[in-house]
């Protein structure tokens, strides 16, 4: 139990040192979904499924080149802690490709009705 802690104590540390950068992020966001919310007829549903895949793609990426990035390697992974970390920063990346390819692919797409 003390790993999990000390995990959520280190991701809190790095992100009050990355705050701006998160809020421009969260802004970012903010935008796109209010420009994806407003337009008529948006294709929600036909963009979750490349969204999705987007996101699998980003997650399934994430899992190789982190260990890379933080000068390690999947081999150095020994403990179970380290295989949840890893697991849990992949599918935080997939999750936010995820979070911004959903409203970017529904405004791509056009309704059939609509030129």
């Amino acid at each position: 139990m003390y790993e999990i802690w000390l995990v959520m104590n280190i991701v809190w540390e790095i992100a009050l040192g990355l705050w701006p950068l998160l809020a421009l992020g969260a802004l970012a966001w903010l935008v796109l979904m209010m420009r994806a919310g407003r337009r008529s007829m948006a294709q929600w549903r036909s963009a979750l499924p490349l969204a999705a895949s987007t996101a699998a793609l980003a997650a399934g990426i994430g899992f190789v080149v982190v260990p890379a990035a933080t000068r390690s390697s999947l081999q150095e992974l020994t403990y179970w802690v380290d295989w949840a970390n890893l697991a849990g920063i992949s599918l935080g990346m997939g999750a936010a490709a995820l979070a911004f390819a959903w409203p970017v692919i529904t405004l791509r797409l056009h309704h059939p009705d609509t030129p």
